[in-house]
Order: C-alpha cells, then sequence, then structure tokens
C-alpha cells in the first residue's frame, strides 16, 4: 500500500517515522504474589477485583500504565508486567518474547488467575495476541493499544509481508543493536520522540527509559517480532478483542485510511474483534489521551 499524498516520495510521512519510532518502537503490593515473578519479568499488583495483566510495549515498564492501573484499581486487580532488559530491568540471554510467553502462561497458572484480561501497548499488544492465540481457553478480554499481530506490515507498507520475507532485515537489525552504546540507542530513539507522545514531559519518560534499556535486549525483541506472524494464529483467540489505534501523528486522510485498512486487515481473523482510532493521540495513547483510553478499557473489560 502507498500513501497518495502529493509528493510521498519526498518526504519521510507517518509510515517512515513510526519504522523509526518502532525500532528505537491505587492499592498496595498484593502479599500473595511475589515482586519478581519470573526471571523474564517483574510484576507490581495493585488493586482487587476480577484480574488484568498489563503490558508495555519495547523499551518501557510498568511506569506507562501505572495511572491507568491506579484509575482501575477500586475494581480490578491489576498486574503490572516490566519486561527484562526495558527500562532499567536486567537483562536475559537467549530469546526473550517467548520467554516472556511462557512464563506468563505459568504465572497466570501458579496464581489461579481466572482468564485475566490482557492489556498489552505496542509489543505488550503483540504479547497479549500471543499469549491469546496459544492458551485460548485461559485468557479472557484482550485490549492491544496499538499493536498488532505481525509487526512487519507496518516497515512494508502491506500486509503481504511474511516472516521469511523480513528474516534478513531483522538479522541485520539485530546485529546493528548489539553493537549499539547507550548513547546511540538514545540518539536513535531521539529522532522518533514526536511519533511517541505530544508532550515534552511524556517525550522525556519514553527517552529515559529507552537509555535505560539493554541494546541487545532491545535488537533481540525486535528480531522476534519481525520474524514472528501471529496473523493465522489469532484465529484461534475465541475471547474479545479492541485494538486501538493512534493517528495523531498523521498528516493526510490518506494516511490514516491507509493505518486502518492496514490494522483491520490484521484483526480479519478474529472472531469476535474490534478496531477503534483516535484521531489526536500518538503512539503511547496512555499519556497522550489518558482519560479516552482508560474509559475504552473500562468499558471493554466489563462487556
Amino acid at each position: 500500500m502507498h500513501s497518495t499524498t502529493q509528493n510521498s516520495k519526498n518526504k519521510p510521512g507517518f509510515w517512515a517515522h513510526f519504522a523509526i519510532s518502532l525500532t528505537i518502537v491505587g492499592g498496595m503490593l498484593a502479599a500473595n504474589f511475589s515482586s519478581k515473578a519470573a526471571e523474564s519479568f517483574s510484576v507490581e499488583v495493585i488493586g482487587t477485583g476480577k484480574p488484568v495483566l498489563m503490558i508495555p510495549g519495547l523499551m518501557s515498564d510498568a511506569r506507562v500504565w501505572r495511572p491507568t492501573a491506579e484509575a482501575l484499581a477500586s475494581d480490578y486487580q491489576l498486574h503490572l508486567i516490566s519486561i527484562a532488559g526495558f527500562a532499567g530491568k536486567p537483562a536475559i540471554e537467549g530469546d526473550l518474547l517467548p520467554k516472556v510467553k511462557q512464563e506468563l502462561l505459568q504465572y497466570i497458572a501458579q496464581h489461579q488467575l481466572q482468564r485475566p484480561a490482557i492489556v498489552g501497548h505496542s509489543l505488550g499488544a503483540f504479547m497479549a495476541f500471543n499469549l491469546a492465540s496459544s492458551a485460548p481457553d485461559s485468557i479472557g478480554t484482550i485490549i492491544a493499544v496499538d499493536g498488532l499481530p505481525y509487526l512487519a506490515p507496518v516497515f512494508s507498507r502491506s500486509n503481504d509481508t511474511t516472516a521469511q520475507m523480513m528474516q534478513g532485515q531483522a538479522a541485520f537489525l539485530r546485529q546493528q543493536y548489539q553493537q549499539m552504546s547507550t548513547e546511540q540507542l538514545t540518539a536513535m530513539t531521539a529522532q522518533g520522540l514526536f511519533m511517541q507522545a505530544s508532550s515534552d514531559a511524556h517525550q522525556q519518560l519514553v527517552l529515559s527509559m529507552a537509555t535505560a534499556s539493554d541494546p541487545k535486549a532491545t535488537g533481540q525483541a525486535l528480531y522476534e517480532l519481525l520474524t514472528t506472524d501471529l496473523r493465522a494464529a489469532v484465529s484461534a483467540i475465541t475471547s474479545k478483542v479492541l485494538l486501538l489505534g493512534a493517528t495523531g501523528a498523521l498528516s493526510s486522510d490518506a494516511e490514516r485510511a491507509q493505518a486502518q485498512q492496514l490494522y483491520q486487515q490484521q484483526l480479519a481473523g478474529i472472531a469476535h474483534a474490534t478496531l477503534e482510532f483516535h484521531p489526536q493521540a500518538r503512539h503511547f495513547i496512555m499519556l497522550d489521551q489518558p482519560d479516552w483510553l482508560t474509559a475504552k478499557i473500562a468499558t471493554a473489560l466489563k462487556d
């Protein structure tokens, strides 16, 4: 798919900037839950009620979800996940996202969480789709915040892209990140900050989390995102899915239509899926439009 905007070949446009941004992309702690539940992630638990896992995106941690969780804590028990290697959390060796999935499913079983809802942002949304397609009987409502079953079409602008086609580029990116210094990772992230959030304060939060992230872990996660295509697998999901997209950084109606088509195609195989966009929000919707997002999550969790 290609934008029909005038002079599109001469300006970077939404998808180029989004590719940059993605490649750089009330209660007390519950006594019966471990604050370090697994090697690949840690957990903070607040609130009481129906369980909800909240998973952040690439180079982010639980801080992005805490205000949303606090707004929901009177009705839900929120499990705020922070993934190894991101935002100052110690990195692990080997595969990252497959281990996160395995250990999250173990965490759900160990603590006897009954069909918890999963709220995920970006990479966290991919993890939500991964969990629900791998264990459909164990996972409840999915709320994906600006994240997809397969990342690569964001680069290619076409859902015809396959994981096999992306293998070489993914391996190259992983190698680049393995050789990257913290300063280089920070500089790369800074290039795409305007796509991430509107306010300077929120942009600096995104940047500070990236600066504290491990470049090798980031590269491994990107490799796995680009070479893991869940579009066929998500047909196994039986629970309700809500995908919330952000179009606040788009410059034209054509680009907004292109984004909506790409997102909608990735939901085609899911029986009970809904797609909504916020026209002003940027990628970190929870930072840009917190009231709107909290209201959407609350409604979806009640249905």
